[in-house]
């Protein structure tokens, strides 16, 4: 069974890097043996320009698309959480729930990750309300 580290290194390689790793290495591999096959003498260059330049470059780039595509998600669900803040914020300030019923609420979404989780905890709580009636 394959062990993961969860410390959040920041040197753990996701799957995406090791597939562009894995494409890259495999493209300078090919294309210098294809030089080597066709008797160019200078076959060699292509190791150290692919593995030193092009393949360090290809990481670089896929890592800052994932720490891109990070900050795009962290920001939307920043925009989500808001959103629902100010939805209760309106639904207090005109009298649709009670302060308890707001700072239960509050204390919840902002202890969610997404506004899909704090509305299923709703959800849930009212369920049990119901079933605590009968």
């Amino acid at each position: 069974m394959e062990e993961r580290r969860t410390g959040g290194d920041e040197d753990d390689d996701t799957p995406l890097q090791e597939v562009v790793a894995g494409v890259v290495i495999g493209l300078i591999l090919l294309t210098a043996f294809t030089l080597l096959a066709l008797g160019y003498p200078f076959f060699w260059v292509v190791f150290p320009v692919g593995f030193a330049g092009v393949l360090p470059a290809a990481i670089g780039l896929t890592k800052l698309y994932e720490r891109r595509k990070r900050r795009q998600r962290d920001s939307h669900r920043a925009d989500e959480t808001e959103t629902a803040l100010e939805t209760l914020r309106r639904r207090y300030a005109t009298g649709e729930i009670d302060e308890a019923e707001f700072e239960r609420r509050v204390e919840r979404l902002l202890g969610t990750e997404t506004v899909a989780d704090a509305d299923e905890y709703v959800r849930e709580a009212r369920e049990r309300e119901r079933e605590s009636e009968f």
